[in-house]
């Protein structure tokens, strides 16, 4: 698999690689009787990109809702920028600066594109700013300027998907949690999905990335996490997760599909 020679990164100021903008500690979920994590651990250095890999029911999406503030942990904590953020929730977070797209996608299907970031923006954005952030968005994903005035919910899947992302990205975030975005889409929309997330990489913004094509993942990423019945099984460079690591970790499951 070609990620096994794929090269560091070379442009991270090593201050920053150093310095970790996520820290989580211990995190357990559980959902009545049911846990989801049983104790993970791991640091996210600013500016870089993580991955966190696992088979189904892994624990990767309940791992991001906690640290995103939509479920709260059970046990643990979460830091974010130096201070204790464990069970704040997700508007909250929002506002310090951790954009979380879940894999639902979470737009308003009733109301218009422009609505939709309209309804985001207001929650992040300081209003003298909104106007900037919108044509950002629009920017970023021309055809949702062309379907400004279409109900969400009658886009396209891979359509709602650029607007779930321009909603966050319309003012860059300090973390983006990105859940499972390419679950459903065509290779192009992909594609253009990745493309996105290199260009806010470029901008700074740390990403956490949950994500179900393990080869695009690690081609993308800089430091890996691979999750294994809620907890951690392996982690470390990205370039460094070889096939067979992956077949250790991931079961039978395919790893250009999961």
């Amino acid at each position: 698999m070609t990620w096994t020679d794929r090269a560091p990164r070379s442009d991270l100021d090593p201050a920053r690689a150093e310095t970790p903008i996520l820290r989580v500690r211990d995190l357990q979920v559980a959902y009545g009787d049911a846990r989801a994590l049983f104790g993970v651990s791991f640091d996210v250095p600013a500016g870089s990109v993580t991955t966190v890999l696992g088979a189904n029911g892994a624990g990767k999406s309940s791992l991001a809702a906690a640290i995103g503030g939509v479920v709260p942990p059970s046990a643990g904590t979460v830091e974010f920028d130096g201070h204790d953020v464990t069970g704040v929730p997700s508007h909250q977070m929002s506002r310090m600066g951790v954009s979380f797209v879940p894999e639902s996608r979470n737009i308003f299907p009733h109301l218009t594109v422009r609505d939709n970031l309209r309804a985001q923006i207001r929650f992040t954005v300081p209003r003298s700013d909104r106007g900037a952030a919108l044509e950002r968005a629009m920017d970023l994903f021309p055809v949702l300027r062309e379907r400004s005035r279409q109900n969400a919910g009658t886009l396209s899947g891979g359509e709602q998907q650029m607007l779930s992302l321009a909603r966050v990205l319309a003012a860059p975030p300090k973390l983006l949690i990105a859940d499972e975005m390419s679950l459903g889409l065509a290779p192009k929309m992909v594609d253009l999905v990745f493309e996105s997330l290199q260009r806010i990489r470029d901008e700074g913004v740390t990403v956490l990335l949950i994500e179900q094509f393990v080869e695009r993942a690690l081609g993308f990423a800089d430091e890996a996490v691979i999750l294994r019945h809620g907890l951690v099984g392996w982690q470390g460079h990205a370039r460094e997760a070889g096939t067979e690591l992956l077949a250790e970790y991931l079961g039978g499951e395919s790893a250009s599909t999961l």
